[in-house]
């Protein structure tokens, strides 16, 4: 692979780079969010009946806003792969979008949460649970939960710009591609 070649790669790469930073720095912006993504990296059993602390666990999910986050992770797994689509696929006609934009709907969100409450279940007590639900029912909380969504759009955006001027600066290319000279990735990646 020659470095022109290289080039317009690591250019798509950083396409996606900039987008997957510009979500993870929306996710650093909300200590809860965070914290579900982590959770939800543990593998739960979606097939459980309800009981009072589980009806607990989806009532903190409620009124600490996790639960109205979750859009956000369906919203984040269609941007993706709808990126996936466009690149291989240049051109799509809009029906189909309206019918990918429908691929993910309330059952599968439901699904979502079943797979989340195990695992709020396994790590937390019921008694923190109550606890959470009382302190993310104070007016505090509320101003909080109102205001997170547009603090993590804004600091998203200013993330992706980060992002893009670095990956943009020739500071930084210069560097990269003296690293890929350093370690002649050229050279060893060649096609035979």
């Amino acid at each position: 692979m020659n470095l022109p070649a290289l080039k317009t790669m690591l250019a798509f790469d950083l396409k996606i780079i900039e987008e997957k930073m510009r979500i993870l720095n929306e996710k650093k912006n909300s200590i809860w969010l965070m914290i579900l993504f982590f959770l939800l990296g543990v593998t739960a059993n979606p097939a459980f009946s309800e009981t009072e602390k589980e009806k607990d666990i989806e009532k903190l999910l409620e009124v600490s806003g996790i639960l109205s986050q979750l859009t956000y992770m369906q919203d984040t797994l269609m941007n993706s792969m709808s990126m996936m689509i466009s690149g291989s696929f240049p051109k799509v006609p809009d029906e189909f979008w309206k019918e990918f934009n429908q691929l993910i709907g309330e059952k599968e969100m439901e699904d979502l949460v079943s797979r989340v409450i195990p695992v709020y279940d396994k790590h937390m007590s019921h008694e923190t649970v109550k606890k959470l639900i009382e302190m993310f029912e104070t007016p505090f909380w509320e101003e909080w939960k109102q205001k997170m969504p547009e603090i993590s759009r804004e600091a998203g955006v200013l993330g992706s710009q980060w992002g893009k001027d670095i990956s943009q600066s020739p500071a930084f290319n210069k560097k990269m591609e003296e690293l890929i000279k350093k370690y002649e990735l050229e050279k060893i990646n060649k096609q035979k």
